[in-house]
C-alpha cells in the first residue's frame, strides 16, 4: 500500500499534490515514458489544457493496460511549454486524480521535442 508523506514541521504542498509517496517493498512498478497530449488519430490541439487533458487520458489508458489504477501513481513529472497557461494543466491532473494526490514536479521548459507539444508527463505507479 502506497503512503503519502506530508511533514508537520515543513511547508505544505503549493497545490494538489503529495511532497513525498511511500511505496511497500515488492509492489508491482509500472513507469511511463513521458506521453504527450497526442490523440488516438494522432491529431492534437493547440491548447495546452485540452492537451494536457489528452495526455492524462492516454496515461489512463496506459495505467489500465497494466493493470493499475490513477490511485496507484506514486509521482509523476510534468514538462509544460513556457508563456501558456499553467492553471489549465494542474486542472487536468486535478481532474483525472480526482483528489488522489501522489509527489509531482510540474517543469516549464522552453519547448518539448515536437513544436507543437505543450504538455508532457511521466509517471509512476505502484500497487
Amino acid at each position: 500500500m502506497n503512503r503519502a508523506v506530508t511533514p508537520s514541521t515543513i511547508a505544505p504542498p503549493a497545490a494538489n499534490y503529495s511532497l513525498a509517496v511511500v511505496s511497500t517493498a515488492g509492489s508491482s512498478l509500472i513507469h511511463t515514458s513521458g506521453i504527450v497530449g497526442t490523440r488516438p488519430d494522432g491529431s492534437i490541439s493547440d491548447d495546452i489544457g485540452e492537451q494536457a487533458i489528452e495526455m492524462w487520458r492516454s496515461i489512463d489508458a496506459i495505467l489500465v493496460e497494466g493493470g493499475f489504477a490513477a490511485t496507484d501513481i506514486v509521482s509523476y513529472h510534468t514538462y509544460a511549454v513556457i508563456g501558456h497557461d499553467l492553471t489549465s494543466v494542474m486542472a487536468a491532473r486535478d481532474m483525472y486524480l480526482a483528489g488522489h494526490r501522489a509527489a509531482s514536479t510540474l517543469i516549464p521548459v522552453p519547448a518539448l521535442a515536437r513544436p507543437y507539444w505543450l504538455v508532457e508527463a511521466a509517471v509512476i505507479a505502484a500497487r
